[in-house]
């Protein structure tokens, strides 16, 4: 009976330790083209087990091969009037526009993305900057992910002069 008990003691200890270091997916957009509507990609957020929120963005513009897409979180999830109805950048913390991790940036500032000869490309990025938590100022359900069809300087404010929206989807959270 000892040896039963400390089986199952053994068991659920490392059942719980495994469950503790998965990751669980949280909120995911489907990204598409502001001119045809048809999808180019996608985000998948996952809460980490030290807090940080991971997304894992996977684009898919053929027509973009061998360049650099700009990706940014904005304001809005409104994916209408090719893009335009995201409105700005999202910026709960008032920075100023900049690349991501530097001195001061955009929480959605998520940067430039370079593409493939194919037109794709998969990035990853962990931060503590973003939440699912309701009534949370970092919180990212609801907002808009533009990709944009040019570069982003991280210079030129409030945006990086970073070109069209040529892609456009929802942060929406997973239940």
């Amino acid at each position: 009976m000892k040896h039963y008990i400390l089986y199952l003691a053994l068991g659920l200890s490392a059942t719980l330790a495994s469950c503790a270091n998965k990751e669980r997916e949280v909120a995911s957009s489907v990204l598409n083209s502001t001119a045809t509507n048809q999808p180019i990609g996608s985000a998948k957020f996952f809460q980490l087990a030290d807090g940080k929120i991971k997304m894992d963005l996977e684009i898919n513009m053929p027509e973009r091969a061998d360049s650099t897409v700009a990706v940014h979180f904005h304001e809005h999830g409104d994916c209408g009037n090719m893009g335009e109805n995201t409105h700005g950048h999202w910026n709960p913390t008032s920075e100023s526009h900049g690349k991501w991790e530097s001195d001061s940036y955009h929480s959605g500032d998520i940067g430039n993305i370079p593409l493939d000869s194919k037109g794709h490309a998969k990035i990853s990025v962990s931060t503590f900057r973003w939440s699912i938590a309701d009534g949370d100022a970092k919180n990212i359900i609801g907002r808009g992910i533009i990709v944009h069809g040019g570069t982003d300087d991280y210079v030129t404010q409030p945006t990086g002069n970073s070109g069209p929206r040529v892609g456009c989807g929802v942060i929406a959270a997973v239940k």
